[in-house]
């Protein structure tokens, strides 16, 4: 995960009930330069001291006490030290133009703790040439951010974005919602090797393009399944083709009613679909990554039931464009396009323990066939 800040300082009335919330969904950091409240935050979370030029001396000296991490203004290196053993030090910068971003890029470089607030800048642009120029710098890099959205867009800054982030919530709420932000990464999972029982031509129906905002790899695609038990590994269109270019962004995936999985352990019908909506790429180990849709493009097409069974005798359906171009994925990345399937054949899927509703895990009878 991606480290989550609470800055606590200003927030009146709010104080209390946003400390509660923050210390049990677990944000890792309370920031603040008052020392009587620091010392209020259980043990278990980081206590972030910071001091700024207007910060009184006693107050100054007090958190340098108390603090986990003292984070200081740039313009007071040397002031302040962090008084207990195993205590941080960090440093404080805000980046206003050239002259302020040179200075968070020499501070960053050598600093355990860099905290840096971007005044007045729509522009990630000053991020991006800082998280550059510390790539290889051993410290962490907070960056405070304005709302969530700032945050959701300032994690991805360069792909691998800053190593957290400081918000100040202005609601009840907030800090449940960054910690969502900053669950980094997807869950690994376990697929099954599925042999093939039965295909059948089933006629015309609405099949579902996915088209994404992301390349994927050789051995990647999306599950997806008629029944919310199972689902097959269907691939990416990064494969030549004949007559026409690959499109790298592309799953053909399958009947509109068909579910596939989203992050957070969620299906998704394709028919529900939409611009920005996300997914999960699958690879053929079992990583996984969220990819967004850009759009999904649905039309009539022959179709082809594929039927599949998992070595414990769970039965998983898919019912595919009856067409050669479209494939699925095997064991070691192997590929397989579906009209030349045949049973006894052996493909790649997911089995799911749950029954769904609405997309969610539910545990009540279901019958799905």
């Amino acid at each position: 995960m991606k480290l989550t800040w609470i800055d606590v300082r200003g927030l009146k009335d709010l104080t209390a009930p946003v400390i509660e919330e923050a210390v049990h969904v677990g944000i890792d950091g309370f920031v603040s330069d008052d020392p009587e409240l620091l010392a209020t935050i259980p043990p278990n979370k980081s206590k972030v001291g910071l001091v700024l030029p207007g910060t009184p001396q006693p107050a100054a000296v007090k958190l340098a006490e108390i603090a986990d991490i003292l984070v200081v203004d740039h313009a007071l290196a040397g002031k302040y030290e962090p008084a207990s053993p195993g205590a941080e030090k960090g440093v404080f910068v805000t980046v206003t133009g050239e002259e302020s971003l040179n200075v968070a890029c020499t501070v960053a470089s050598t600093a355990a703790w860099t905290l840096v607030e971007f005044q007045q800048d729509p522009s990630k642009i000053p991020l991006e040439i800082l998280l550059g120029a510390t790539d290889k710098a051993e410290g962490k890099l907070i960056t405070v951010v304005s709302d969530l959205e700032d945050a959701e867009i300032t994690l991805t800054v360069l792909e691998r974005g800053p190593e957290g982030v400081l918000l100040r919530p202005d609601a009840v709420g907030q800090a449940t919602t960054l910690t969502e932000i900053c669950q980094e990464g997807t869950e690994q999972l376990k697929l099954e090797e599925l042999t093939v029982t039965r295909l059948a031509h089933v006629g015309l129906g609405d099949r579902v393009c996915v088209d994404t905002c992301s390349h994927f790899k050789q051995n990647e695609g999306i599950l997806v399944g008629s029944h919310a038990t199972g689902m097959i590994l269907v691939s990416s269109e990064t494969h030549p083709l004949p007559y026409m270019p690959t499109r790298p962004f592309r799953v053909n995936a399958a009947a509109l009613h068909s579910y596939s999985l989203t992050p957070a352990n969620r299906t998704r019908y394709l028919a529900e679909l939409r611009s920005g909506s996300e997914l999960l790429a699958v690879d053929t180990e079992g990583n996984t990554r969220r990819v967004v849709v850009g759009r999904i493009k649905m039309e009539s097409r022959p179709m082809l039931l594929i039927e599949a069974e998992s070595p414990s005798g769970g039965k998983v359906n898919v019912i595919a464009q009856d067409d050669w171009h479209v494939r699925v994925l095997g064991p070691g990345g192997s590929v397989h396009n579906i009209t030349e399937l045949k049973p006894g054949d052996v493909i790649l899927g997911y089995a799911l323990t749950d029954q769904r509703h609405v997309g969610y895990p539910i545990r009540e009878f279901l019958h799905e066939q």
